[in-house]
C-alpha cells in the first residue's frame, strides 16, 4: 500500500536505468495493468496491506482521485472517533461511580486460599485494580497477559470485592468452553462463601437456566 497511490500488488525488485544511472526499484502493479516503480530508498512509502478478513483487496487505479477520496474519508472517520473519545472521557471525569469498600475479612480469606504464589505483576495489578475500585471515578482498565499468567485470579478477586459491596457481577467470555472453565474455577474458589455462581450458555437447558434470573435478582451472584 503506497501512501500516495493506494493499494497495489508487489511483484518484486527490478533494476532500471534512468539518465544512465542503474538503480533498484520495488515494482508495484495497479489496476488496468498499471505499474509503479518505487526507488528502494523510498521503501518507507510502502506498507503491507492488512485487511479485516482474508479477502483480496481491490487494486487502486493510478492517476485517479479514488485513493484521495479513501484517505479523506478515513481521516474524517478518525476525527469523528477522536471527538467521541474526547467527549466520552470528559464525561467520565465528571461523573461519580460507586466507591467500593476496602478489603473485608472474607476478601482476605479468599486471597489467602489461593494455592499458588502470586507473581510480582499479579500483586501490582491487583493493587491497581483495588485502588481503582475504591476510587469514586469509574474504572477504565485493560489487563493483558499471556495464557497462564493469572488474569482469571485477578478478575475473580475483583468480582468478589464487588460482591462484598452487594453488587452483582457478570463475566463475559467468547466461547462456551471458556465459560465452563471459568464456571468451574469460580465455583471451586468461592465454595466456602455464601455466593451463588451460575453459568448461561447455549449448552444450558431452559430448566437449568430458569433459576438464573431469580438468582441475579435476589442474590449476590456471579454469572
Amino acid at each position: 500500500m503506497h501512501v500516495d497511490h493506494g493499494i497495489g500488488r508487489f511483484s518484486g525488485l527490478v533494476h532500471r536505468s534512468v539518465d544512465g544511472v542503474d538503480r533498484e526499484y520495488l515494482s508495484v502493479e495497479y489496476a488496468d495493468d498499471a505499474q509503479l516503480y518505487v526507488p528502494v530508498h523510498q521503501a518507507d512509502r510502502l506498507t503491507r496491506y492488512v485487511g479485516a478478513d482474508n479477502h483480496l483487496p481491490t487494486l487502486s487505479r493510478l492517476g485517479s482521485n479514488e485513493w484521495r477520496t479513501v484517505k479523506a474519508n478515513v481521516k474524517e472517520a478518525v476525527r469523528e472517533v477522536a471527538e467521541e473519545l474526547l467527549e466520552l472521557y470528559a464525561k467520565r471525569l465528571i461523573i461519580q461511580g460507586h466507591q467500593f469498600s476496602q478489603d473485608s475479612p472474607w476478601q482476605q480469606e479468599l486471597e489467602a486460599s489461593f494455592p499458588y504464589i502470586e507473581t510480582d505483576d499479579q500483586m501490582r495489578v491487583l493493587a491497581e485494580v483495588k485502588r481503582d475500585m475504591e476510587s469514586a471515578r469509574p474504572m477504565d482498565r485493560l489487563i493483558c497477559g499471556d495464557v497462564g499468567y493469572g488474569k482469571t485470579e485477578v478478575a475473580l478477586r475483583a468480582a468478589f470485592k464487588s460482591i462484598m459491596d452487594g453488587k452483582q457481577v457478570a463475566i463475559l467470555v467468547p466461547t462456551t468452553v471458556l465459560a465452563q472453565q471459568h464456571y468451574h474455577t469460580f465455583t471451586q474458589r468461592l465454595s466456602a462463601f455464601p455466593v451463588a455462581v451460575e453459568m448461561l450458555s447455549r449448552f444450558r437447558s431452559p430448566q437449568s437456566s430458569a433459576r438464573s434470573p431469580e438468582i441475579l435478582e435476589w442474590g449476590r451472584s456471579i454469572s
